[in-house]
């Protein structure tokens, strides 16, 4: 008899690699001309990253440099949740957080496409904040792969646990 073969669909972000993205653009910031008398920064404040400046634009372009150091580091930008820029007092500010787990409405979406575009006999079933998918044959694991990797969803999906 056959054995059922698996993966889990998981949305992390490595934490070690965004406080090196972090502290890149955080030195970028400070060394730039640019950014010369704005009182930039962007820095943790707990599990959100507060970023400051003197004016709106400003904020926006430390964001982007921020972004690009994550996009250097392999962390998509799909899991980064950037509000608007807001003024507090003499400055404007920025929170931004990572996204971190498949929330119930996500799960449920990627459970659909599979079940009604993914070949016949795969169950995928939500297990917290993660997809565990499993089939008899495993190039039909191979094609939801492929399939989850082609639809343009809004959070970063990684596959592990495949066995």
């Amino acid at each position: 008899m056959a054995s059922e073969s698996s993966f889990d669909i998981v949305s992390k972000v490595d934490k070690q690699e965004a406080d090196n993205a972090l502290n890149q653009a955080a030195k970028e910031v400070s060394q730039r001309y640019d950014f010369r008398g704005m009182n930039a920064s962007i820095e943790w404040s707990g599990e959100k990253i507060m970023i400051k400046a003197a004016s709106e634009d400003r904020v926006k372009a430390v964001l982007d440099v921020f972004q690009s150091k994550l996009v250097k580091r392999g962390i998509s930008l799909k899991s980064l949740d950037d509000g608007d820029p807001y003024p507090s007092g003499k400055e404007y500010r920025l929170e931004a957080a990572l996204k971190e787990g498949i929330g119930q409405d996500d799960a449920k979406k990627v459970s659909k496409i599979i079940r009604d575009e993914g070949p016949k006999g795969v169950k995928s079933q939500i297990q917290g904040d993660e997809l565990r998918v499993s089939s008899k044959k495993r190039d039909d694991l191979q094609d939801v792969i492929a399939l989850l990797k082609g639809k343009d969803l809004d959070i970063d999906l990684q596959f592990t646990n495949y066995r």
